[in-house]
């Protein structure tokens, strides 16, 4: 792997920096690959005594690529302006390194978007700021992950963060396309050998033939007939209620989702701990464990990197696949 992998350390008053010391130290044995680490070295060098890791931090295989802040503490509380302030600068340096090629991929430590708002930046999502960096709109988070059993769940999503009661005005026939288009790609770019997509209805059972909404009457079965029609391996409206069972058992390759919890809560049932975000769409590599910032543990050293390494493992996936 000639280019290494960028990490942002996200929030560091929440778990962020642990997670990525712990996924770190269980990667590095695997392969030759470099990391470039955007955050605090204080924060870093803690944790790397803390939990007894060893790591060669500002070494050839993780670099360093931040200077110590005198206003990021270890004794910052949790969702402090200088932490999600600093999580922020950190995400926009990588993406931007990723945006001149000088990056393989992006992996992403979690942040608090509460925090950031009330840190005086405007702030939707990690998704979204970094659409708006790459300067395009036909992005889509996609969540992946496998229960005990090694089944797969592969989740797009047509709509992201936005409150239930404007779904139903949000969700236009171009936002649910894209979704399909890039969850067909990301089936291709994981090297499956299909790219079946379901796609979810909007409403109760599908909308009951009109009874509960009609969306699924005036926008989505229309759309799912012309993809059909252009080559697409898709099928839907399914009932939200039933669709995952079957996408798990292995009928469908991917999910699109009509919102985010729609997608996310079936997800989490099978595989909160090594869950996965995967930006779709973006012209470099992005993921991010699927889980927050945890401040109720932060500072334990109890947190679980399992979601973290996920996310490692599938950037080294796709690059690998990209060559």
């Amino acid at each position: 792997m000639t280019q290494a992998i960028g990490i942002s350390l996200g929030d560091i008053t929440g778990i962020g920096p642990e997670v990525t010391l712990k996924a770190l130290a269980a990667e590095l044995p695997r392969d030759d690959a470099r990391y470039v680490l955007f955050g605090e070295p204080t924060i870093l060098r803690h944790w790397n005594e803390r939990l007894q890791l060893a790591l060669p931090l500002g070494k050839a295989r993780l670099q360093l690529a931040s200077k110590s802040e005198r206003d990021l503490t270890l004794n910052l509380h949790p969702g402090a302006a200088p932490a999600a302030r600093a999580a922020v600068a950190w995400l926009r340096a990588g993406a931007e390194r990723c945006r001149q090629g000088e990056l393989a991929a992006l992996v992403t430590a979690p942040v608090n978007k509460a925090a950031i708002v009330r840190s005086g930046q405007p702030f939707v999502g990690q998704t979204e700021l970094l659409s708006q960096l790459a300067q395009t709109q036909r992005t889509a988070m996609m969540l992946l992950g496998t229960d005990e059993r090694g089944r797969w769940l592969r989740v797009a999503l047509a709509t992201v963060h936005i409150s239930i009661k404007s779904v139903p005005e949000k969700l236009t026939t171009e936002r649910i396309k894209l979704a399909i288009e890039l969850a067909t790609q990301a089936c291709r770019d994981l090297g499956l050998s299909r790219a079946r997509v379901a796609v979810c209805g909007l409403n109760p059972h599908a909308g009951e033939g009109g009874e509960f909404g009609t969306e699924e009457i005036t926008t989505i079965s229309p759309l799912v007939q012309v993809m059909q029609q252009n080559g697409f391996d898709v099928v839907g409206p399914l009932s939200g209620d039933t669709v995952f069972h079957y996408a798990l058992q292995g009928d469908y390759d991917a999910v699109v989702a009509m919102y985010h919890d729609q997608g996310l809560a079936p997800l989490k049932a099978v595989a909160f701990e090594s869950g996965i975000n995967w930006t779709l769409g973006l012209p470099f590599i992005r993921t991010s464990p699927d889980h927050g910032t945890a401040y109720n543990i932060a500072g334990q050293g109890t947190a679980n990197p399992s979601s973290m390494i996920a996310a490692i493992r599938l950037a080294k996936q796709l690059i690998r696949a990209r060559r």
